[in-house]
């Protein structure tokens, strides 16, 4: 179970259940938001919509400034925190192959599934390819090996990297996203609005 609830408290079992419930709700959120459209998705690459961007920024800063908290407060042990360690290669190239998936499909895996949930069928398709591009990677990782692991740099955090405090790297995340929340607004005030 997560950081906030000691081994023992919560039996093994019942933390896919918490999993299940923790999933329904992101999806309804998703939902609420508006991702399970492809159009408003799309928007953020075309430059008439830019609620993905908002929605993002505000799920991070959230989720940073509150484990910061909990940190400071002793609540969690952030060095206890896992996170995958970084292949500078496969991450780029994986990032192109899915950006282009984004754009040519209109959903990221997550608002793929969301949609899926509701019944729309392009999003069906896009899920089955999501589905196949992954069976086919794990299939054939033997050949792509090499490549995946080449330029490994482990477990790097952003802020040991550039040298500053978790703090003030907090601190000039919020600020970017302010001043993106604000552009955005600004440009979308001024494009064609999209009906949807």
């Amino acid at each position: 179970m997560g950081p906030l609830i000691p081994q023992g408290v919560i039996d093994g079992g019942w933390s896919f259940v918490i999993a299940l419930l923790v999933g329904v709700c992101f999806g309804l959120i998703l939902e609420a938001s508006g991702f399970s459209s492809s159009r408003k998705i799309v928007g953020l690459f075309y430059g008439y919509d830019f609620t993905v961007l908002r929605v993002f920024f505000t799920a991070t800063i959230t989720a940073m400034v509150g484990l910061l908290y909990f940190n400071y407060l002793g609540w969690i042990d952030l060095s206890m925190i896992y996170f995958p360690p970084t292949y500078v290669l496969a991450a780029i190239i994986g990032g192109l192959i899915m950006g282009l998936g984004f754009i040519m499909g209109g959903f990221c895996p997550g608002t793929g599934i969301c949609a899926v949930a509701i019944g729309k069928l392009d999003a069906l398709a896009y899920v089955f390819g999501l589905y196949l591009g992954i069976f086919f990677f794990s299939e054939t990782f033997s050949w792509f090996e090499g490549l995946y692991t080449k330029y490994a740099l482990g477990q790097v955090r952003i802020t040991e990297t550039l040298g500053i405090s978790t703090g003030l790297f907090a601190f000039g995340f919020v600020a970017i996203a302010l001043v993106a929340f604000v552009v955005t607004a600004w440009i979308q005030r001024r494009v064609k609005p999209v009906v949807y």
